[in-house]
């Protein structure tokens, strides 16, 4: 099969966990007709997304968010990309944590974020999520019935390696649950998703949190799929909702022949290397 049907769900995050999975249930109701096979998830979509909140929120993995995300995706017969999470390990290390399920409610990959959030823009955001999250180490890739597909967390897709890397495992599409702010989101969030699609040459998905004003910290929203020519399918605006998108994949070929960037790649010169770390 080369053809995904994707659903991102954009949602407001309420304090209570409890009910942003009623939520989250509502929008997989709605959307069971249509025989989705992908879902993603925002960022943080359990957990207010401000920093003291982290450890709060944090589970370890098999916690009760773990094991509701598990039900749902075996409730619905979906793939479900988590959005992320606050995760903490047995040392009491917290980390910002996307985990995917399989049809079945089989946890098959799992990404640490790797780029923590920590910006001063003057005039405009300020946050720091160094001050209760650990970064994780991986680059993270999942198989399915329809190839590999690449993930990793909002700020980790300002980094261009860690995307070249992910297409090197043999990833088609990118997904990327992510919160881009009122000062970065108008300026950046859709140029990236055009960008990292052009460069690799791969569907780009992005799932954000709704706007909401009386939060702490205002989402961008525009939860967006993007080409591997580079053209936008879908975008929502900033309100809750979701968005449905069929990806063809076969057009990752088609564009990677017709316009063979990776193949053209100058190895004698430049090698980008993956370095094997450990947790």
């Amino acid at each position: 099969m080369s053809v995904i049907k994707v659903a991102n769900i954009q949602m407001k995050v309420s304090a209570n966990k409890e009910d942003n999975f009623t939520i989250v249930n509502k929008y997989l109701e709605d959307i069971s007709k249509e025989k989705i096979d992908l879902v993603v998830l925002p960022e943080m979509f359990n957990c207010p997304y401000q920093t003291p909140n982290f450890p709060i929120y944090a589970e370890e993995e098999g916690g009760n968010s773990w094991q509701a995300c598990s039900s749902l995706a075996k409730k619905y017969n979906i793939y479900l990309i988590a959005g992320s999470m606050p995760e903490k390990d047995k040392n009491g290390k917290v980390y910002n944590t996307s985990y995917v399920f399989d049809r079945q409610g089989k946890q098959i990959g799992k990404h640490r974020k790797v780029h923590l959030f920590d910006v001063d823009i003057k005039g405009g955001q300020y946050f720091k999520e160094s001050d209760t999250l650990t970064p994780g180490n991986q680059v993270t890739v999942f198989e399915t019935e329809f190839g590999i597909i690449g993930l990793c967390i909002c700020f980790d897709f300002r980094f261009p390696e860690l995307s070249r890397l992910i297409v090197e495992k043999g990833a088609k599409v990118i997904v990327v649950p992510g919160a881009f702010n009122m000062t970065t989101g108008p300026l950046h969030w859709e140029l990236l998703f055009r960008l990292r699609a052009v460069d690799n040459q791969v569907f780009t998905i992005g799932a954000s949190p709704a706007r909401d004003p009386e939060s702490g910290y205002t989402s961008w929203g525009h939860s967006l799929v993007v080409s591997p020519w580079g053209d936008i399918i879908n975008e929502m605006d900033e309100k809750e909702g979701y968005i449905i998108s069929e990806l063809d994949l076969d057009l990752v070929e088609k564009v990677r022949k017709e316009l063979p960037l990776l193949a053209h790649r100058r190895h004698d010169m430049y090698k980008l290397e993956e370095l094997k770390c450990r947790y």
